[in-house]
């Protein structure tokens, strides 16, 4: 199975170093693109003004800060049930990423708030859900980090990333569920998007450079972790002897 012919860090690192260019690649045409079309192409709103511009950073590292947690969720469970050792790195290479799109995505959130709303902050479901992603962020690199044995650290995390789990729906729904200040979605829904096209195709094109920048950073903090490995293990050789493992900690050994 291609799930655990990747477990074997080599073999990831032979498919990094395949997709990594087109992700960076990808990355600059979609930001270069989306940017045009987010600050030159596109109208200013007749309610917004120009304002409406910072939702085009927004939205997308809202997006992102859900899909983030999402995978590292999924990564992490794989790495806790199946001992998989690139997962278990791709849901600690995916915590900053995903942290950095969270907290992007709270401080354009304020900056457009001010002058729509009046006020900086509000504890509305929506904001308050998201600051509590971002603090279970914060919670899982801690951890993961709070142990001198790093599986346990990652066990650990792992508990805490799929406990709050639960919260990325509450965070999708929670305009739905209870009465908040954010409108109700209007690109991803039922029927299709409630945005005029000339706001929906920078919205699409900066959703596309920040996945790509996600795909693009994640391979090389996996590469940075699984080499990080790599020297540890020649540590522990040259204190105990022995083979070191190839795998990216010595505790989870894959040949």
């Amino acid at each position: 199975m291609i799930f655990h012919k990747y477990a074997n860090p080599n073999r990831f690192l032979k498919l990094a170093t395949t997709i990594q260019p087109w992700a960076a690649g990808a990355t600059g045409l979609f930001f270069v693109t989306g940017l045009y079309f987010a600050l030159l192409a596109s109208p200013g709103d007749y309610q917004q003004g120009e304002t409406v511009r910072i939702m085009y950073v927004h939205v997308p590292a809202a997006w992102m800060a859900m899909f983030c947690y999402t995978a590292m969720a999924m990564a992490a469970a794989v790495g806790l049930i199946w001992k998989h050792p690139v997962a278990d790195l791709a849901a600690r290479s995916t915590a900053p990423i995903g942290a950095c799109f969270t907290f992007l995505a709270l401080f354009t959130g304020s900056l457009w708030g001010k002058p729509m709303w009046g006020t900086w902050w509000v504890w509305d479901a929506r904001l308050t859900s998201v600051l509590i992603l971002f603090f279970l962020y914060l919670g899982y690199m801690a951890l993961a980090n709070a142990f001198d044995d790093p599986a346990r650290g990652s066990k650990a995390a792992a508990i805490l990333a799929l406990v709050g789990a639960v919260n990325v729906p509450v965070i999708k729904f929670s305009v739905d569920w209870w009465n908040t200040l954010h409108q109700p979605a209007s690109v991803v829904k039922i029927g299709g998007p409630a945005i005029h096209s000339s706001m929906l195709v920078p919205l699409i094109l900066m959703a596309l450079a920040f996945k790509a920048y996600y795909i693009w950073v994640l391979l090389i903090r996996i590469r940075g972790e699984i080499n990080a490995g790599k020297i540890r293990a020649l540590r522990l050789r040259q204190v105990h002897g022995g083979p070191p493992p190839i795998a990216a900690r010595p505790s989870q050994g894959v040949n």
